[in-house]
């Protein structure tokens, strides 16, 4: 059963999740340090695993659909802990992007709610490049 109020649990998943992304970040920007993607890396897996539970993350990654994401993520996962970060990276990012593929609508209409943001998204530039017109995603 689902339960959307906030227990200790979850708290201390979405602050670890927001750690491994600022660690990610982090290893970025000082030229894909391979130790902070690695430990950013962990602190989300391990953010979203106690944010939603074991069960519903193991049931998201083995998907029949997410195969292909989850693959690459691992594997670009185990390339930046072997010594190649930027080949790793590429994996990783190509296996996010394929895994939350469905969720990009959904970001879309969240971006489109923010003041300024509405704004930019509205462009004729960037509306023709999201490929969006004002349709409604059910949620």
């Amino acid at each position: 059963m689902l339960s959307f109020e906030m227990n200790d649990r979850k708290k201390i998943g979405i602050g670890l999740t927001g750690f491994g992304v600022l660690f990610f970040f982090l290893g970025v920007i000082f030229l894909f340090d391979k130790g902070l993607l690695a430990m950013g890396n962990i602190l989300f897996l391990a953010g979203v695993m106690l944010t939603i539970g074991m069960k519903s993350t193991a049931q998201f990654f083995m998907k029949q659909s997410h195969y292909k994401g989850s693959i690459a993520f691992v594997v670009g996962f185990f390339v930046v802990l072997v010594g190649w970060p930027v080949i790793g990276m590429i994996m990783e990012v190509y296996g996010f992007i394929v895994l939350f593929s469905g969720f990009w609508p959904t970001v879309l209409i969240f971006l489109q709610r923010i003041p300024v943001l509405c704004w930019l998204l509205q462009q004729p530039f960037l509306s023709s490049l999201f490929g969006y017109r004002q349709r409604r995603v059910p949620v």
